[in-house]
């Protein structure tokens, strides 16, 4: 089960801000996304591989011919790691090709010639989705890898009696800034729609039916 905690739970200031602009957007202004999502986010499982670490994520490290140097490494509460030879690197907000690269640089400063390193993300603790709205249990949960739409609600228990199962919006921020993407969910379940796959920090907000 990867509920972090019963909604609300302790969520930062700034969260709690973009959660309730959220709504509001929601509720209150007409979507400026398209209704058409298939095409949205084609590369979105490159996306996800990309995402940057935090806290609890968990990654292993490869040095060509370094065996001793070479493990699993979880993310501190602080972002960082304790690396042989190097000490602390902090490795918050960074991708697995940055943290290697990272690596490389400080095991050149002395320590190995021309050092071969790479880093593979395992686990993403630290990524969350969001289901807010009518839904039975909104809340926060853990993000996986190749994490659908479908079994976002379903870890929020499913739709309350009120919900709108064919337009939930998905609100995502990406490069391009802040995107509110209505997903036909209930066709999704019953096969006539394409599968929407999350991103971490994907908040999917569940309106009422309008009677």
């Amino acid at each position: 089960m990867r509920v972090e905690a019963p909604f609300p739970s302790k969520l930062t200031g700034a969260v709690w801000a973009r959660l309730l602009l959220v709504v509001w957007g929601v509720t209150g202004c007409s979507t400026t996304a398209t209704s058409e999502y298939t095409d949205f986010r084609a590369d979105v499982r490159s996306a996800i591989q990309a995402a940057s670490l935090g806290p609890g994520d968990e990654f292993e490290v490869r040095v060509y011919e370094e065996a001793g140097l070479s493990g699993l490494y979880i993310v501190s509460p602080t972002g960082q790691i304790d690396f042989p030879l190097v000490g602390t690197v902090t490795v918050e907000g960074l991708v697995g090709s940055q943290v290697a690269s990272l690596l490389r640089q400080r095991l050149s400063q002395g320590f190995l010639r021309n050092p071969y390193v790479t880093v593979q993300v395992k686990t993403l603790s630290s990524k969350k989705v969001f289901v807010l709205g009518a839904v039975k249990a909104p809340g926060r949960f853990q993000f996986s890898d190749a994490m659908s739409i479908v079994e976002a609600v379903t870890l929020a228990g499913g739709f309350g009696p009120l919900a709108e199962k064919n337009y939930a919006i998905v609100t995502r921020l990406d490069a391009s800034g802040e995107r509110r993407i209505p997903v036909p969910v209930e066709k999704i379940m019953q096969g006539l729609a394409a599968n929407f796959l999350l991103q971490p920090g994907d908040i999917i907000y569940v309106p009422e039916t309008i009677l």
